[in-house]
Parts: structure tokens; sequence; C-alpha cells
């Protein structure tokens, strides 16, 4: 894992904050770049090696040394009168930092960051703490990010979230700390009060080891419960007293008061918005993504057949699984991306191939593109013609086309081991198969996730359309669902039931709907769907629904999730429509699934890419009229104009099919195979423990599954992934920090819970 972390205090004399004096500031980058070796020409001190890549990301090789190393450190206090707090050596460091700027608010990277990954800007020599961080991959030039200071100084944000590329930008003016959110959820931003202060960092464990957090029972319920909707989650963590930023927010400290602050403009509640141009918008589209996928290819191309230094102690990794890591076979030099047969990594991969000047691989061995296909050869029918499709978008002269070909041994189920993920994601299961996958790609590698959230349309925008009265709009649609469902002998009645349907749900408000829905799990009126379009889309037109695990869950966790919507049914989300509000949601939790994957998939020395979720193409897709996102086959058309506009206009039969969810024969024969290490895990659940499931009715669930019958695959994945989460999380003897008062300062120190008294 990767992370940033800081600390904002309102007292600056805490930790190492009087060791400031006497610092200077030598050009342009870093205010600390002598710190890291770039002095000299000679690589000093540097993590990273050499001085000209040093100097780039930290700051000018020439100039005045510094007089003092700067440091920094978190006090080691609960409250500004302890002593600990006036002990300048007893100070809280992360395990394996680097420190970009030190006291009084320090900030530290934390990870294997690459050199180019980690920029500073100082917007002028006199002003040493007016400065930006951006981590990431980000397009701006450093004239940009100058630029971008200046304004920010002022009190200007948005404008650091608009550049191609992901990352995080942190901005200190003063003693004033703002610290930028993305869009999509996928480089999240957490927080907690520490030392009469508070800090924050892009990962929940770091800040849960240092405050010593509990597991929050109720969390991991809503988790289960109610994954699509952030009411049941609110702004908590699985860890107790952590909090996450919601996505398209700031978190602005001063001296350490905090407050939370959306940078996109709102829009009215109540009435639409003029649509705009549908050719503009599909344009806007093309350019975003075009402008993310040129962000990665121009960035510096790295080897990883040179060994990186080792980013030192890892959080869930202990020294063997450290080891293991640093012997695996390293990703191929250079760039690739997937290439499943579908629209998204297609139109990746072509994209990425396409664009002149800027080649796959490290110079010298070619400038073809490497795309990756998975041939799962334990279940070889079903995706014939994906595969058809790949093979004839590999015909390419530009790309070169690996086929990683598996059987049994890459069925979902078929390796539990793993790292320690930040937070429980239903990926942790699924790992060991698409780590296989990863591991024959390159060192910077595009994934087409987040497409379909960011470009379909949610079901429930089909209320929104009766909302705005364009029920014209609706044919389409539900003609396309209707032809789904021919082969029933109700698919005459299919057009009236989603019609009606979504008039009820554009006829409830969302206090109305968060109450029903709070009801319903009170009541445990929870039924599986069968699982056909139909259903889902119906499933989907209301405010708040059960997740797939919800059946599953005891009565006293569904009441606590009950009672956290009935509580959030008296406070109004962003937006009061419902097709809007549901696909953030949406949006949201596919996103954090998405972190949780590239946790638990992690080459080393590989980057994961998902252009997708980048702010600029999530508002761009924003942007499409949503007349045009609910015709069938959406997406299809608007990557096919994405990439008739950037010269690509020759594509296989077939292509922009939508492709199924992932293979249920693989997950049955994978469910199968692994019955008896599932049964075993289930013996003795910690979920049970938590008093979240019967451990005797998940079994018989997985009895089910295995032999067949008609059970929610996904709700298993996500029960087992808690509870390898859960398990994982409490063997871990590591910590994230040093220098503490405590020998081992980590979270979950005394183990789960006790089970709480039933509900009255």
């Amino acid at each position: 894992m990767r992370w940033l972390v800081g600390w904002s205090s309102i007292a600056a004399s805490f930790g190492t904050a009087g060791r400031v004096s006497g610092q200077g500031v030598s050009g342009s980058g870093s205010a600390y770049g002598s710190a890291y070796g770039t002095t000299g020409g000679t690589t000093g001190g540097s993590p990273y090696g050499s001085a000209a890549h040093t100097s780039t990301a930290y700051g000018s090789t020439a100039g005045t040394p510094y007089s003092d190393t700067p440091r920094g450190g978190l006090a080691d206090a609960a409250y500004p009168d302890d002593p600990a707090a006036h002990d300048a050596e007893r100070t809280v460091h992360p395990v394996g930092a680097q420190l970009l700027w030190g006291d009084p608010d320090p900030l530290w990277a934390v990870g294997d960051w690459r050199p180019d990954e980690i920029r500073t800007i100082t917007a002028d020599p006199a002003d040493p703490f007016t400065r930006l961080a951006v981590l990431g991959c980000c397009g701006a030039t450093d004239a940009e990010l100058r630029r971008a200071l200046y304004a920010a100084r002022g009190g200007a944000l948005r404008h650091l979230t608009q550049w191609s590329g992901s990352y995080t930008a942190v901005v200190q003016a003063g003693r004033r700390i703002t610290v930028l959110g993305d869009l999509a959820g996928a480089r999240p931003v957490f927080y907690t009060p520490w030392a009469g202060g508070t800090a924050y960092a892009t990962a929940a464990l770091p800040l849960a080891d240092l405050i010593e957090a509990q597991l929050d029972i109720g969390h991991l319920a809503a988790l289960l419960a109610c994954p699509d909707s952030p009411e049941a989650l609110g702004d908590g963590t699985p860890y107790v007293g952590v909090r996450r930023i919601p996505p398209g927010h700031t978190l602005i400290l001063r001296e350490g008061s905090r407050e939370i602050t959306g940078y996109e403009p709102v829009a009215s509640l109540a009435v639409a918005a003029p649509e705009s141009d549908p050719e503009r918008a599909v344009e806007g589209v093309r350019e975003a993504l075009v402008d993310a996928v040129r962000a990665r290819l121009t960035a510096p191309r790295h080897a990883p057949g040179t060994p990186a230094p080792d980013p030192g102690p890892v959080p869930g990794m202990g020294p063997a699984d450290r080891r293991a890591a640093r012997g695996a076979p390293a990703p191929v030099p250079g760039v690739g991306a997937d290439l499943s047969g579908g629209s998204a990594s297609a139109t990746l991969a072509l994209l990425a191939a396409g664009l002149p000047g800027v080649p796959g691989t490290l110079p010298g061995t070619g400038s073809r593109l490497l795309a990756v296909t998975f041939n799962d050869l334990a279940t070889p029918r079903g995706r014939e013609a994906e595969l058809e499709r790949a093979h004839a978008i590999a015909t390419d002269p530009r790309l070169h086309h690996v086929v990683v070909a598996a059987a049994e041994e890459a069925l979902p189920y078929a390796e539990l081991d793993g790292p320690l993920t930040d937070e429980p994601g239903p990926s942790l299961v699924f790992a060991a198969r698409e780590r296989r996958r990863l591991a024959a790609g390159s060192a910077d590698h595009f994934t087409g996730h987040g497409a379909r959230q960011v470009l379909d349309a949610h079901p429930a925008r089909l209320a929104d359309l009766l909302m705005d009265r364009r029920r014209r709009h609706l044919l389409r649609p539900v003609a396309a669902l209707a032809r789904t469902a021919s082969g029933d002998s109700h698919s005459l009645l299919v057009p009236l039931t989603v019609y009606a349907a979504a008039r009820r749900l554009a006829r409830t408000s969302y206090r109305a709907g968060m109450e029903a829905a709070a009801a319903r799990l009170r009541e445990g009126a929870i039924t599986a769907a069968s699982g056909g379009p139909v259903d889902a889309s119906l499933a989907a037109l209301t405010w708040s629904r059960p997740g797939p695990a919800a059946g599953w869950l005891t009565g006293e966790a569904l009441t606590e999730v009950s009672i956290r919507l009935a509580t959030a049914a008296g406070r109004p989300p962003l937006s009061l429509r419902p097709g809007e509000a549901r696909a953030r949601a949406a949006l949201t939790r596919h996103a954090a699934d998405h972190r949780v994957f590239e946790q638990a998939v992690e080459v080393r020395s590989q980057r994961l890419h998902a252009p997708f979720l980048d702010n600029q193409v999530v508002r761009a897709a924003r942007a499409l009229p949503e007349s045009l996102r609910v015709q069938p086959g959406a997406r299809a058309a608007i990557l096919r104009s994405v990439l008739s506009a950037s010269g690509v206009r020759e594509l296989p039969p077939g292509w922009g099919v939508s492709s199924p969810e992932p293979n249920e024969t693989a997950t049955h024969l994978g469910l199968r195979a692994a019955l008896t290490s599932l049964l075993s895990l289930f013996t003795a659940p910690l979920l049970a423990d938590a008093g979240l499931i019967e451990a005797r009715v998940v079994r018989q669930a997985l009895h089910d599954a295995a032999d067949g019958r008609p059970v929610p695959l996904d709700g298993l994945a996500e029960l087992v992934s808690m509870e390898l989460w859960l398990r994982r999380l409490l063997a871990r003897r590591g910590t994230c920090w040093t220098g503490t008062s405590t020998p081992r300062r980590r979270a979950v120190p005394t183990g789960l819970p006790t089970r709480r008294p039933a509900l009255s």
C-alpha cells in the first residue's frame, strides 16, 4: 500500500515544531530538497537513487542547503496538557516514511512511491510555508502547479482537481492545510482527532493504528446489509474514530480545527438543468479520456527489472511475506492494458496504442503496447465471442497480444491467502485469479474499471426522466427490458411494471424512501432477486435496497442498520433526484471496491491505472444528457464515437455487446472445489462472534451454492471476503508507527468487541 499521512495541531509547540527555524528555500520545487540528497549532483540520502530524478521531484540541485535537516513528528499526547506534548524526542513517525515537509504540520509519503509520483512546489522562497504537494499521476506542469498554488492560497480549490490523471493534492498556506479528495472515491481521505489536533491520511488503517481504534461493528453490518447506500455507511470506516470525507469534498484544517466542504458546484435540487448537446458531451468524454491516457504515457517509464529500494515494513505483511514479494517476477517494462474483448478495456488499449510519440514500451525495445487477455480454461464455454473480439482487436500492429491461460488453479476461492487491505471488499476472493493475469502485464497497466458506473445510466434515472416530463425517452429502454424477458409468460407486462416502478420512485420523497427501506430491514422482509435484467432494474428503482448478503445477517444487525437509515432520513443528500443520487452512490461503491482490488492484487513495481475513475472523465460523463444515457447500448455508442474521433473506425463484429457479470459457472466451480476450506472458515467465524451472522445459516448457503441451487453468489463473496479480512487484521502483529510511548500501537489491540445485547 502507498499513502500519505499528515498532522495539524492548534499548538505549534507540539512534537518538534521548534526545529523549523533556520530553514531556507533554494530554487523551485520542494522546500526540503537537501534532505533528499539533491545538492551537488550526488545521490546523498535519497531513497530513490539518482539525483537526476530527485531534483525533478523534490527541488533544485543548486543553491544553499538548509542549515537544519527538517524534522517532523506527531506528538504522543492525548491532550495539550499531557507532559508528552512537551517532550521533543517523544514523537510518532510513520514506519518507512519519507518526510515531504516538516513541523509544525508535517507531511509524509509512505510506501514504494516512484520519484515522479511525488511533486512539491513552493510559491515563494521567502514564504516556505505556502506550498503544494501532489502525489500520484498528474498531468499538470510545474508552472501550472505553481499558478494553482497562488490561487489556492486565496481559497480557490476546484482547479486543483481539474488536471488529467489520478492524484491527491495537499495545500499548506501558513497554518491552513487543505487535503482534496477525488470525485469518484478511488483516492479517499481519512481523518481522526489526535493529540489536540487532527491527523489525516489517504488510508484508514494507519490512523486506526495511531489511535488504537476498535472495530466499528455497525459499519461492518452496514457494508453487508446496504453496501450501495451511503446513508447507512455515513462518513464512517471499519474503525471507530476514523472518518472519511465524502467524494468531491476537501478537508480543511486550521491549526487543528476541522472543516469539510465540497468543491463541486451544487445544482438545483428540484429543477433539471438544460440538457447539454449530445455531440459536444461525447466530445468532452473523448478529450477527457485521451488526456487521461496521455498523462500516463508521458510520465517517466520505469524498468521493474531493476530492484527498487525496499520501502520498509508494510502493514499486513510479515518479513516472510515481504521476502516472497521481493522474489516474485517483475512485470514487463513499459505500458500495457487489459484486452478482455469488452468495450472499455479495448477503448483504452486502442487509445494508448494510437497516441503519437508516446510508445508503450521503453525506448529501444519497440513501440507496441502489451495487451493481456485472460483465458479461463476451467470454463471454456460462455466467453468465446469475447475472446474472438479480443483476438481481432489484437491484430492491430501497434499491440503485442499475450494470452494468460489458467484452469482450476485460477478459479475463484482457489487461493484465499493474501495481503491485508485497508478495508474489506468482495474482490478478496478473486484476488489470486486477477493477480495471475496482472503478473503478465506491464509496469503501468490500464484497466477498464469504472466504465459501467461512469457512463451507463442507473435504472433510477428513469424516475428522473419522469420528473422532467421526458416520458418518450423511456420507450427504448423499457422495450429493451421487455425483449430480455421475451421467453417469460409475463413479458407483455414488463413495460407497464417498469413504468409503474419508475413513476412510484419519482413520486417518493427521499425521507419516505429511507424510512421505507429502514422498515424493510427492521421487519426482515428481504428476498433475493432472481438475477434477470428486469428484476435487477426493478430492485434498483428505489431510494435504498438491501445488499445481496443482507439475507444472512442476524435480526440484531439488520435492526442496527435500519436505525442508521432512519436517522439518515432527516439529512437530505446532495441531490434529491433519485437517479442522480443512486448513480453517485453506485460509483462511490465501485471506486471503494476498486481501491481494495488494487491493494489485494498488487504486483510489486506495477501500477494499475483506471482512467474512467479520473476526475475529468467523471465530470465529462456527468455532462452527458440523461436521455442519451438511458438508451440501450449507450456506453458502446459513446466509446465507439470516442474511438472514431481518434482515428479508430474498424472494430470487430459484436464490439460493444454487453458482457455478462463475472462468470457464474467459474464461481460455482470454485465454490465446489474450495467447499471444505470455506466450511472450515465458517466453523467458528469472527462474523458470528461479532453478532452479524449465524454460522450454520452461512454453511448451509455454501452447500446450496456448491450444489448449484439459486443463491446470491455476490453476497457469499462479500461474507467470505469480510471474514478473511477480519482474520488477517486480527492475526496482524505489525504497526504503521514508531516512536510511540507504547511498544506497539496498532488497531484492534484487544480483538473483537464483546457481543452486544439484542436491541430492544
